[in-house]
């Protein structure tokens, strides 16, 4: 799921041009809630996730039926508006790809008095069929026959 959810937060990026198509993966501005370091320069906007809580939510003869995926997802930045504005975006991103967005955004503390931030919490339902059974592999076609085959007097006659 959090390769899913980082595709989503890049596609923010890019959709509010703080990236371009050509940025490479490495450059993205995406991180891990807390992994930049003290002497880490900020980038002027970027997004950071938490993932919170794996829920098992059914199951069914002791086989899980639906998992849910919990995460935070904050956006910083030195331009309040840029903000607000990501937050907007991620929302209606998450929620286009099939995540739920229960809330619209709350404040989040940012460690650089220049930046501003504020986040949404998102979930995923990932849902299993439990005790399925494979599907049978269908057979194999049958090789077309590769040695010419007589034909009989009688094929020859009835043409």
């Amino acid at each position: 799921m959090e390769d899913a959810l980082i595709s989503i937060m890049t596609e923010a990026l890019l959709q509010e041009n703080v990236i371009t198509a050509e940025t490479p993966p490495e450059n993205v501005p995406v991180f891990r809630q807390g992994s930049l370091g003290e002497e880490d320069a900020y980038p002027a906007t970027f997004l950071t996730f938490w993932a919170g809580t794996e829920y098992e939510s059914t199951a069914y003869d002791n086989d899980t039926a639906t998992v849910i995926w919990t995460y935070s997802v904050n956006a910083y930045s030195e331009d309040v508006s840029m903000v607000y504005s990501l937050i907007k975006l991620l929302r209606r991103l998450c929620k286009k790809a099939g995540w739920q967005t229960p809330d619209r955004g709350h404040d989040v503390a940012s460690d650089e008095i220049t930046h501003t931030g504020r986040g949404i919490n998102v979930t995923y339902l990932e849902t299993f069929t439990p005790n399925a059974e494979p599907e049978p592999t269908p057979p194999a076609p049958p090789e077309p026959d590769t040695e010419p085959q007589e034909i009989t007097q009688e094929e020859q006659a009835n043409g």
